[in-house]
């Protein structure tokens, strides 16, 4: 499997991410504070917790690029999930200071003017810039099969929907004249950002513990088995994801009587068959066994039997 492209692309996404994430956040926070609204500095600080996911998206990408070594046999591909789980720790935090700041504001409140319009401005671009950023880092992040690029992507998509719940709110604030609304429409924003860490975190989740999203895979894997002579009983079938690369492991049976080398050959077919049936496969490692072998019955992995 080759490096380079897909890392490269992730880096040059992920520059992007910052530089947009940066520009977005300085405007709002100074803009909020001029136009007198918590509600657009509250998403100005959301925005500013982006540039740092965006920092670790990028930092990881850099880690994945690197080569597999002695200490890192099967290279440094889980860096993206890794990544993903760190960004979802970070935005849940984001959201909590958030949400206790937006509700000691409601608990204690102040005298409070109408913010000015200048915010709805502001607040218009930073919804189109993020959408726009959003549907970048999604594209690319499904075409790379990065969980860190999606991740990312679904925590700017969020920030599309928080930005226009402080449009809205803003509306409102002006047409009501009631300033406790902004606040109202940040700590709204809080409890959503914690939402989408929380989402996050548990998709990620699975990879870690070796699990796969789409159990089908176990069935290609049979119908491959399945398409080679004397070939039968695939068993003990085990997948696992690195970020978007497949790594699998399997027994097979074969005619007892059949050389070392002819054995030899029917694996390598069968590697070669399932290679064809799932995209992006790491590595693939065939056990073979005499046909009814005799072995206890086997803890892990999936067999043909469990599948029927």
């Amino acid at each position: 499997m080759a490096f380079g492209k897909r890392e490269q692309r992730i880096i040059t996404v992920s520059k992007v991410a910052v530089l947009g994430n940066v520009l977005l956040s300085v405007l709002k926070i100074v803009f909020g504070i001029i136009a007198g609204s918590l509600a657009v500095v509250a998403d100005g600080i959301d925005s500013a917790s982006d540039v740092l996911t965006s920092l670790i998206t990028l930092f990881a990408a850099h880690i994945i690029s690197r080569p597999p070594n002695l200490k890192y046999p099967y290279g440094y591909s889980r860096a993206d999930t890794l990544s993903a789980k760190i960004l979802a720790f970070i935005i849940f935090f984001a959201g909590a200071q958030l949400a206790i700041f937006s509700m000691s504001k409601l608990l204690h409140p102040e005298p409070r003017e109408i913010p000015k319009t200048i915010s709805l401005v502001v607040v218009v671009i930073s919804i189109v810039t993020k959408q726009l950023l959003a549907l970048y880092l999604k594209k690319t992040g499904k075409e790379e099969k990065s969980n860190m690029l999606i991740a990312n992507a679904k925590n700017m998509q969020s920030d599309v929907v928080i930005s226009a719940s402080v449009l809205v709110g803003l509306i409102f604030t002006f047409i009501l004249k009631i300033p406790i609304l902004d606040v109202v429409t940040a700590l709204f924003v809080s409890l959503w950002i914690m939402v989408v860490a929380i989402k996050i975190f548990f998709e990620t989740t699975r990879e870690l513990m070796d699990g796969v999203d789409d159990p089908e895979i176990y069935d290609k894997i049979i119908n491959a088995c399945r398409k080679v002579d004397d070939v039968s009983n695939p068993h003990r079938i085990r997948v696992r994801k690195m970020a978007h690369l497949y790594l699998i492991a399997l027994d097979i049976e074969v005619p007892g009587n059949i050389t070392l080398d002819e054995a030899h050959t029917k694996s390598r077919v069968v590697e070669h068959k399932i290679k064809k049936q799932i995209p992006n496969v790491y590595d693939i490692i065939i056990h073979v066994e005499p046909i009814e072998n005799d072995e206890p019955d086997e803890v892990f992995g999936i067999s043909e039997k469990e599948l029927l």
